[in-house]
């Protein structure tokens, strides 16, 4: 058993080094770029939205027209 714990620990403290090590390899946005990159993400998020209800508005009033037809 105990080389069983010895070998957990050893890979799971090598996993939190390679974890780590790989942190610093990540370059971070500065503070401007990452303004404009969540401006940009909310604008397309809103406007894809007001696409949607829009979309879905002409396709619910469209399938109502539809049951609502009388022959």
């Amino acid at each position: 058993m105990a080389k069983t714990d010895k070998a957990e620990k050893s890979s799971k403290k090598s996993w939190f080094d390679g974890l780590k090590a790989e942190f610093k390899k990540i370059i971070w946005p500065d503070q401007k770029s990452l303004v404009k990159q969540t401006g940009a993400v909310v604008a397309v998020s809103i406007v894809l939205g007001i696409m949607i209800a829009i979309m879905d508005f002409i396709f619910q009033h469209g399938v109502d027209i539809l049951v609502n037809i009388s022959f």
